[in-house]
């Protein structure tokens, strides 16, 4: 029997900052890394858990490159109401690519949950 996942209101994910970073490491096929910072925040009213996440790169060629993972950054936030939790990672792509995803979870109550990922852009510089 499966459960039921729903959006949180008041949960909410915001983008803080997107920056290109040749120097980290990237594979031959996608030389690209971007750092992104995100703020994962908690205004619902009900403790939340962030179990897992999963994101959804799609290059201008229009290949998607799926993410799929437990926890954050391998951690499982728990957020009290008014609290927020914020990290940085990376994606790295062989292109000027638009990124978006969802995280999910479980109220203290075991009620699962999901909150959306805002779409941001990885664009190259014309430098590069």
């Amino acid at each position: 029997m499966s459960r039921e996942i729903r959006e949180l209101p008041g949960l909410d994910v915001k983008i803080e900052d997107v920056i290109y970073m040749p120097s980290l490491d990237a594979p031959q096929d996608r030389p690209h890394p971007f750092v992104y910072f995100i703020a994962i925040e908690n205004n619902s009213g009900e403790e939340v858990t962030i179990r897992a996440r999963k994101w959804v790169i799609t290059q201008s060629n229009g290949e998607k490159i799926v993410v799929e993972g437990d926890g954050v950054v391998s951690q499982f936030p728990c957020l009290e109401k008014g609290e927020s939790f914020r990290y940085n990672s990376y994606h790295v792509v062989s292109e000027n690519s638009r990124a978006t995803g969802a995280f999910f979870g479980e109220t203290g109550g075991g009620e699962l949950i999901f909150v959306r990922i805002p779409e941001f852009d990885l664009n190259l510089p014309q430098w590069v």
